[in-house]
């Protein structure tokens, strides 16, 4: 009898063992199929926290649980950037006495804005969260931008260098390494989960103090606050989860959990008058950092898809507009402006004042929405989208585009002219007949690179020489500087005097 009772108590616990097993494979079998996190392994933080995924822990408001899951995860990185100098060629206006008394005699009182400037050695620090048992960390582009050495410390106090494997200023995300195992790591949640109203918590190591957790709320979904324009992609994506949950300074690259202790986004921007925490905050939803997580260990870079969709919110349209567009829609939804040509919009039948009700079957009310949706897929990726026209409903399937129209992986651009951080454009023979010169290429749209770090060029500098070689055009400027590790620019600035020099040298 007690045999009998000992066996049906085995078979009992193996049951329920396998249930456990099943079930969470299949909590995670949607989620968690992103580089970094490992498929049905639930990581130890979360074990000895008395983990549960569904049932909030014990309380209504006792945060205490998902705070222990998360400390762990939670990592502290400083970066440090090494002094360097800095071309200071600035534009100078013809000196109208020149001719009288020499440019020498002003510049001796006045300077001519040349050589160069020396900026000294910089120190920062910022967050991060650990995906991975074996080291990989997810952190905010602006935490580790530029910077020459990176030290991460544990929740532990252990510390370690790590490398960066990846960085989109696009989406204001980076992961680094570090050489380690067995890491406790955060599991991804699912942001579109997410509740305007719900508590969630914010962990970090603000103002260089120790490990930090505050509390808040969700205030808002899909803000859009234009804090990456002006990055090297020229679309940037910004769809925050905002909160009251206090971040400030040092939180950038940390994580935002729910009270399941579940990563639902990285902590990356306050709104402050003062720089310091006002009252909201920001954070990237983890749905569109698992996606670019994902591709920046892959591939080095992100394999974003791109519909080709202008919007605006059919409430954002004046009647005079709506009438003169005859929208016949008085619901909420996206009223496409504008088609590129050769798009995965255009190919799939989508017009100018089509109005875009969902995309697979998530509605979409503001273009920034619609935004984090599509970025979630990379090229040749199929989307269903729902759209009323003249009135009635219909429905397509998009297929995605790269940037350059079609459906291949975009390979990672490691030459020296596109870590300049710049547009160039030819200059067009009409503006060179002007300038009395046979040829050059336009600086347009100076942004994050080796020119803003070592120089103090302005958009406009027309380039006329690279290393010393004449340059006519833009197929020039890329044959003369190929993969140089040293360059020196040479051009000028069109109703300025005189030639100016920008030697950079390109970091790997």
């Amino acid at each position: 009898m007690k045999l009998k009772q000992v066996l049906a108590t085995v078979a009992i616990s193996a049951v329920t063992a396998i249930g456990v097993m099943w079930g969470y494979s299949k909590f995670v079998k949607n989620d968690n199929m992103y580089a970094g996190q490992l498929n049905g392994v639930i990581p130890s933080n979360y074990k000895f926290a008395g983990y549960s995924e569904n049932t909030p822990p014990g309380g209504a408001i006792d945060f205490t649980q998902p705070a222990a899951a998360a400390l762990p995860a939670v990592v502290h990185i400083k970066t440090k950037t090494n002094a360097k100098q800095v071309s200071n060629n600035l534009p100078k206006q013809r000196n109208p006495f020149g001719d009288f008394f020499g440019d020498d005699v002003f510049q001796q009182f006045f300077g001519n804005g040349f050589g160069n400037s020396y900026i000294p050695e910089q120190k920062a620090s910022g967050s991060g969260v650990i995906i991975s048992a074996d080291g990989y960390i997810v952190t905010n582009n602006h935490v580790v931008e530029n910077a020459d050495e990176l030290t991460v410390t544990l929740n532990n106090k252990k510390s370690y260098t790590a490398k960066v494997i990846g960085t989109d200023p696009a989406y204001d995300l980076a992961v680094i390494k570090i050489d380690a195992s067995a890491l406790p790591f955060l599991l991804y949640g699912n942001s579109d989960e997410v509740k305007i109203g719900q508590w969630v918590l914010a962990l970090g190591y603000p103002l260089n103090l120790e490990t930090t957790v505050t509390a808040g709320i969700v205030s808002a979904k899909a803000r859009s606050l234009g804090l990456n324009k002006g990055t090297k992609n020229n679309s940037p994506v910004e769809s925050f989860i905002q909160t009251d949950a206090a971040v400030n300074q040092g939180n950038s690259g940390g994580a935002l959990i729910n009270t399941n202790g579940l990563l639902i986004g990285i902590n990356s921007a306050i709104a402050s008058p003062t720089g310091y925490y006002s009252g909201y905050s920001y954070a990237i939803p983890v749905n569109i950092v698992k996606k670019v997580v994902d591709d920046l260990i892959k591939y080095g870079n992100v394999q974003r898809g791109y519909l080709g969709v202008s919007t605006a919110n059919t409430n954002d349209i004046p009647e005079t507009e709506k009438n003169r567009m005859n929208l016949k829609f008085n619901g909420d939804g996206l009223v496409i402006t504008d088609v590129s040509q050769n798009s995965g919009a255009m190919d799939a039948g989508l017009k100018k004042g089509d109005i875009i009700l969902s995309v697979n079957g998530t509605p979409v009310t503001v273009p920034s929405e619609l935004q984090e949706l599509v970025t979630r897929y990379k090229p040749s990726d199929k989307i269903t989208i729902v759209y009323s026209r003249n009135g009635s409903e219909k429905t397509t399937v998009a297929t995605l585009k790269n940037k350059i129209g079609n459906f291949d992986i975009v390979k990672e651009d490691n030459s020296s002219l596109s870590k300049l951080g710049a547009e160039f454009v030819t200059l067009d023979n009409k503006k060179a007949r002007e300038y009395g010169i046979p040829g050059g290429v336009i600086v347009k749209k100076i942004s994050e690179g080796a020119i803003t770090d070592q120089t103090r060029m302005r958009d406009g500098f027309i380039i006329v020489k690279a290393n010393d070689t004449e340059v006519k055009n833009l197929e020039d400027l890329k044959k003369v500087i190929g993969n140089s590790k040293q360059i020196t620019i040479t051009g000028f600035y069109p109703g300025y005097d005189g030639l100016y020099d920008y030697p950079i040298i390109i970091e790997e």
